[in-house]
């Protein structure tokens, strides 16, 4: 058994009340929630720090949450949510962005299931196969590295591994063994690791790399990692990508 949490806010600098945008009739979170629903989850909810978000959620049948407005992150958002709502500390948390009105269900569920099955880590999370070299020299595309248990090392914007001798000859195509993997920004966790993780202080590679993640490293946390999964449709970041949605929405390919 698992729980959901989307946390949502209005505020937006490329694309301002960016969850009540319209897709195909409905608001874009609410597109969110009806694809997490499939997921399986136990329980659904919305949280955020706006009343028009609530109201529209709730008025499509979904629980909406009211969370204080100065959280830095969308995870202390899921911490206040799994406190207002009493969760055990043992509880399963998905953190669906919401933002991705074209999330895939059983990916949602896969991560729970990842961390359920790995009582040694306290987050899990995914990654796809990176074939592309262009995505593999690109900072914005970010990289993990696991050990042996499918367990994270390290996760950067740089690429990694490094193939020495490979690309000593040439940076065109990826080694066939590189086994390169793109992060997927989608996490589960578990309820006392969100309990503990507001007072966690930020790691040095956390600021120098700009990836959250990496406090749960620095700090000793072990985060699981399903690998190789399909590459998620992306999210709505700019009005470009609001357009591309929309398109898919209208033309029947969702």
């Amino acid at each position: 058994m698992f729980k959901v949490v989307i946390p949502a806010r209005h505020a937006s600098t490329r694309l301002p009340g960016k969850p009540l945008l319209d897709i195909g009739g409905l608001p874009m979170i609410v597109r969110v929630a009806q694809r997490a629903a499939q997921s399986g989850a136990d329980a659904l909810v919305v949280a955020t720090d706006h009343a028009g978000i609530a109201d529209a959620v709730r008025a499509h049948g979904f629980e909406a949450v009211m969370t204080r407005s100065d959280h830095a992150t969308g995870t202390d958002r899921i911490a206040e949510v799994a406190e207002q709502l009493g969760w055990s500390p043992a509880t399963v948390v998905v953190n669906v962005q919401g933002d991705e009105p074209l999330i895939d269900p059983d990916l949602i569920r896969q991560v729970a299931q990842a961390l359920d099955q790995d009582p040694e880590s306290s987050i899990a999370t995914a990654s796809s196969a990176i074939t592309d070299s262009a995505d593999f020299f690109n900072p914005a595309v970010v990289k993990v590295i696991c050990d042996i248990h499918g367990r994270a090392m390290y996760f950067s914007r740089a690429p990694i591994p490094w193939a020495r001798d490979a690309f000593a000859a040439s940076r065109d195509t990826l080694p066939a063994a590189l086994g390169a993997q793109r992060h997927i920004g989608i996490y589960a966790y578990r309820v006392r690791f969100l309990q503990r993780n507001a007072r966690l202080d930020p790691a040095p590679m956390e600021q120098v790399e700009a990836l959250e993640q990496l406090r749960a490293l620095w700090h000793g946390y072990r985060i699981r990692v399903m690998a190789d999964v399909p590459m998620p449709h992306a999210g709505v970041d700019t009005p470009d990508d609001l357009e591309r949605v929309r398109a898919l929405f209208a033309g029947g390919q969702v």
